[in-house]
């Protein structure tokens, strides 16, 4: 490898760090959703997998059932928290997929 090749690969480097340094906090911004109980609660949370927010239906609330509300807003939560995870991820990996490294070793044989 030329020194001329190793230069080009670590500016490369940095140039991609930088860039998915840019898009996480981007990400950790955005806002993900889950619910439960067919809608019954709804937890919103960040790309940081922050929770932001609880929404429950006031029929809900009302019916007292604390086991019937502890379980479904964990629920919802995880699934919230699933869904911001996931959609990190292929953001992630898409990004990561568009920034080739140039192949530094072409026509060197081992």
């Amino acid at each position: 490898m030329k020194p001329e090749d190793l230069g080009q690969l670590m500016e490369k480097a940095r140039e991609m760090q930088s860039r998915l340094g840019e898009l996480q906090q981007e990400l950790a911004t955005r806002r993900f959703e889950g619910a439960a109980g067919g809608g019954m609660v709804t937890a919103v949370v960040t790309g940081a997998l922050r929770v932001l927010e609880i929404r429950m239906e006031p029929s809900l609330l009302e019916s007292g059932d604390r086991d019937m509300i502890q379980d479904l807003t964990a629920a919802a939560v995880n699934a919230a928290l699933h869904h911001a995870q996931s959609m990190v991820q292929q953001e992630l990996q898409r990004a990561s997929a568009g920034m080739a490294l140039p192949n530094l070793f072409e026509g060197e044989t081992g």
